[in-house]
């Protein structure tokens, strides 16, 4: 079975949105997940215990199972995560490179069409969802 769409079926029953889930060496599982409000030791003590019981009756194997927030520089992976933090500042690579440059940070203004629009410095820098490899919110202090 896979874990990616069983969490994706789970963690939303149980009052979460999974963020990420990653492979560990050794055969290992690492779950990020958020909820509003954010993610408490409880709610990691929680979930832990209630997928460890579900990987058991879905005959997963793995040697270790880590559940956790996603962090103050929560990575951006869905749509739904670029909507959501609008007015965020954040920092992003693209696989291709736009207007020459593969890196930006700025503050995420909206998504049209499969297409974020990011202000950078002072300008709407439009980049296609498809084309980010990696996105994450810059924490403010």
């Amino acid at each position: 079975m896979d874990v990616r769409l069983l969490l994706e079926n789970t963690l939303p029953g149980l009052g979460f949105e999974l963020v990420d889930v990653e492979l560990t060496p050794g055969g290992g599982l690492r779950v990020f997940m958020d909820k509003e409000g954010g993610v408490t030791i409880e709610d990691c003590v929680s979930v832990s215990n209630h997928m460890t019981r579900l990987f058991m009756v879905e005959n997963i194997d793995y040697s270790r199972l880590e559940v956790s927030s996603p962090g103050l520089d929560r990575p951006l992976k869905k749509e739904a995560d670029f909507v959501r933090f609008a007015g965020q500042l954040a920092k992003l690579r693209t696989r291709l490179p736009v207007e020459q440059q593969k890196k930006f940070t700025g503050r995420l203004s909206g998504v049209e069409d499969g297409v974020l629009k990011l202000e950078v410095e002072g300008r709407i820098v439009e980049i296609e969802l498809s084309n980010i490899d990696k996105a994450r919110i810059e924490p403010e202090f």
